[in-house]
Parts: C-alpha cells; structure tokens; sequence
C-alpha cells in the first residue's frame, strides 16, 4: 500500500491542492473556494453527467509519461462507448492507438483527467480518476474527482461519429512546428492542456493528479514565436474562468504541460509538449483585451497523427463570451 506523505495528509480534506490555493489566494477567491470546494468538487458522478458522458462520440484524458510530462489524448467512439457502471466508474469501450500518447500511459494504477465535452451545447464535465483495469476492449476509471464547468468560450461545433472503416495511423516527431503545424497553431480557436503535480505527489490525495482542460479563443489567440535558439514559444491569454484554477494551479507545482490541437476538417491531431510560465503582468498582458494573465508554452517536442478518429466536425459558431477579448493583431 501507498503511503501517504505527511504533508498531504493535511490538505486530505480540501479539494484543492497546494498550488491551486496558492492561485486562488492570490485572486482574493481561496475564502469562497474553501467553503464551496467539497459541493463543487465530488468523489462521483452525479447522475447528469453519467447521462451525458454515454452520449458523447469523443472523450479528451490527460496523462503523465515515465518522466512526468504531461499529455493531451482524445479517443472517439459510436455514442455510448462510454458507461458509468456505478457513480464511481467511468467504463471507456476504446483504446489509443499505439502511435497516440496515452498508449504508453494507460496502465492500472495510472492517474488520468478525463474531460467529457459537447461543443454544439457548450457542456463541459470533468472527472480526475485512476485506471483500475485494462482489457481487450478498453479500461475503467475510479473517480477520484468529479465536477462541472462553465460553458465560456466553447466554440458550438457539432461533432458526429462516421461509422465508416477508420483511416491508417501515421505519426510523425518534430522538434519543432513545421509550416502545416505552425498554421493550425496560428489559426485554432481551441485547443486542449493536459497538466499535473509532479510525478512524486500523484496520488498524495485526491486533489493531488492529472487534469485535462479546455482553452478557447478567437482564432489566432495562440499567438507563435520562433526564438533566436530555434524554440518555439506559444503565448496564450488567460481569459476569466471559475477561479479553481486546476490548471494554473498544477503549473504552478510542476510547470509542463501537453497541448493538444485538432485539425476540425482533417482530423489531424498535433501534440505539444511544452514547458510553462505564467506571465502576470507586462506590455503584452495589458494589450490583450479580455485576459487577467497570460501563459507562455516552450515547446519541447511534437507530435502529429494523421488518421484514425472517425468524427465529422461541422463549422464553428464562436463563443459570445470571446466578444470581450482581443487579438494579437497589431
């Protein structure tokens, strides 16, 4: 059996971790966040959103490879791949490709965030867990942590499942964002953040995991830069939210993450794996209209994976909540 370290011991009873109290202090909200946290902040799944993870045809799931860094990963499926057995179990009838990062990760015993989305409704819940058990078909998942989220800048696209043979897997490494990447960067109005603790303090608590999350933005909010050492650095406004602060709060502690954008007409899928920093003031924060911070991606590798997921996407109608924000035009 694990032991738990004493230090965590402490926070057994909060639902948020050190760094995201940290985070949420700093934004004069840890007071109504502490009082609120364990009604928001569950150890099951209520029964509407068992409801609604059966009839959705993709899933996104965080993880943590053998070294900590964290990725983003989406499966899809006919509507109902996905059941809830009991409150406390998400059953997902698919597995990753072994090109797809979560292929590696997907052990029993393994911490994952699950974010279950429907874009044309703007519904977003979400679930951290452990894998308890993998089989030929596909894997279940204990809840440790499940909640909801605000429908703020989702873009409404309809996704539907093809029913048609999948298309071959191919995947390909890069150091950097080539020209086809770098435009779907450029040009993404979403993009998905897998992020977690550090590997040593997985598990220490139930606030203690891996979280996948949504960014939305008018397109070209992921602004891109090539530095004189040949890194790419992605920069990203940090619109109002719920001030939880899961994600922000688990770079806080352990500052990388995996960034995953989905090519809505191919269905190409690039993976992002980065270093972060979180920019609280400066010239470029103040420009942004809309955003309260900004975080900076260093990116370490990519990944792009061509084929596979069987989903038609339709256009996009943009969140009424990005009518706030800026660009990074001029």
């Amino acid at each position: 059996m694990k032991t738990i370290h004493s230090d965590a011991a402490a926070l057994h009873d909060d639902p948020y971790h050190e760094g995201e109290q940290a985070l949420q202090r700093r934004v004069g909200w840890r007071e109504r966040l502490a009082e609120v946290g364990t009604r928001v902040m569950r150890d099951h799944m209520p029964e509407q959103h068992r409801e609604f993870f059966g009839k959705l045809p993709f899933v996104l799931l965080g993880s943590v490879d053998d070294v900590g860094q964290p990725l983003a990963s989406v499966l899809t499926g006919a509507p109902g791949f996905m059941r809830t057995p009991d409150a406390q179990t998400l059953a997902i009838d698919a597995l990753p490709d072994a090109a797809e990062p979560l292929h590696a990760a997907l052990r029993a015993g393994a911490s994952v965030g699950v974010l279950g989305i429907e874009p044309h409704t703007r519904r977003r819940n979400r679930m951290n867990g452990i894998v308890r058990t993998l089989h030929a078909r596909g894997f279940e998942i204990g809840v440790r942590q499940s909640f909801g989220n605000c429908p703020k800048y989702i873009q409404a696209r309809h996704a539907r499942w093809v029913d048609e043979p999948a298309s071959p897997v191919v995947a390909q490494r890069m150091a950097q964002l080539d020209l086809a990447a770098a435009s779907l960067v450029r040009g993404a109005d979403t993009f998905f953040i897998a992020s977690a603790v550090p590997p040593e303090r997985i598990e220490w608590s139930a606030a203690h995991g891996v979280d996948v999350s949504h960014r939305g933005g008018k397109p070209g909010f992921v602004r891109m830069q090539r530095g004189t050492d040949g890194v790419d650095v992605l920069t990203v406004p940090d619109f109002a939210g719920n001030n939880m602060f899961n994600t922000l709060g688990n770079l806080a502690l352990h500052p990388r993450a995996g960034l995953l954008f989905i090519d809505f007409t191919r269905g190409d899928r690039v993976h992002v794996a980065v270093d972060a920093r979180v920019l609280w003031d400066g010239d470029d924060l103040a420009a942004f209209a809309g955003a309260q911070r900004l975080v900076q991606f260093r990116v370490r590798e990519v990944l792009r994976i061509r084929g596979a997921p069987r989903l038609a996407w339709s256009e996009p109608l943009a969140s009424p909540f990005l009518r706030g924000t800026g660009s990074w035009e001029g």
